[in-house]
């Protein structure tokens, strides 16, 4: 089956096609370009480029499956309503996965690591995965000081992410390369036993987990004197 996967929760925009079947998941084609002020000019276009890297059109899907967040406000939301709007015009199920998620794949050495993207407001929003990769804590959105605490009482041996590259003098904790934003492949690997099963589409709920940075006026300025 082939599957579209789009996140846009941090200033990486991406966009891949992968195969799902009953032997696993093959990444078949992938665009990924950073830049946190272009979501919404970015997306399609990639969504396009993958498709044709491959020959496959938009009715060719089965699935869709979008990062969740958390993100910012403005950025999150474009993939999810690229992914909503295509699953409904295309009549395919639509699966959520958080972001973060994306970043913690097994560590390998059985430790546990910190996952961290950019949250602006010298913030970060964060998890805690086992080594086997499964989440234990979070997500959540905190400064990097409180977080690094967090990572102590959970005994986290590494970090990985780039809110964990910006802010690696705070956290304390050694910082692996990659991956720095979310993985498509193993955002696909989260949904796929959902996929494989036919399951229903899912609400595309985003977690924003702050407000966001606008706000509606409080009151009217006079036009008139």
């Amino acid at each position: 089956m082939l599957v579209l996967v789009v996140d846009s929760s941090t200033p990486a925009v991406t966009a891949a096609l992968v195969e799902v079947s009953a032997d696993g998941v093959a990444l078949r084609a992938s665009r990924c370009t950073v830049d946190a002020r272009a979501h919404g000019e970015l997306l399609a276009p990639q969504v396009d480029a993958v498709l044709a890297d491959v020959g496959a059109r938009p009715g060719d899907l089965a699935a869709i499956v979008a990062g969740l967040g958390p993100g910012p406000f403005t950025g999150l939301r474009v993939g999810l309503v690229t992914a909503a709007t295509m699953g409904q015009v295309l009549g395919v199920p639509t699966y959520g996965v958080c972001s973060l998620d994306g970043l913690g794949q097994p560590s390998g050495d059985g430790g546990s690591v910190l996952v961290a993207s950019d949250a602006r407001r010298r913030e970060i929003y964060w998890a805690v995965h086992d080594g086997a990769g499964r989440r234990v804590a979070g997500p959540d959105v905190a400064a990097p000081a409180v977080v690094a605490e967090r990572a102590r009482e959970l005994a986290v041996t590494a970090a990985v992410g780039d809110g964990a590259h910006r802010y690696a003098d705070v956290l304390g904790l050694p910082v692996r390369d990659e991956p720095r934003y979310p993985d498509p492949l193993v955002l696909a690997g989260l949904a796929a036993p959902r996929i494989r099963a036919g399951g229903p589409g899912e609400p595309l709920t985003p977690l924003y987990l702050r407000r966001p940075d606008a706000v509606a006026a409080t009151g009217h300025k006079p036009v008139l004197r």
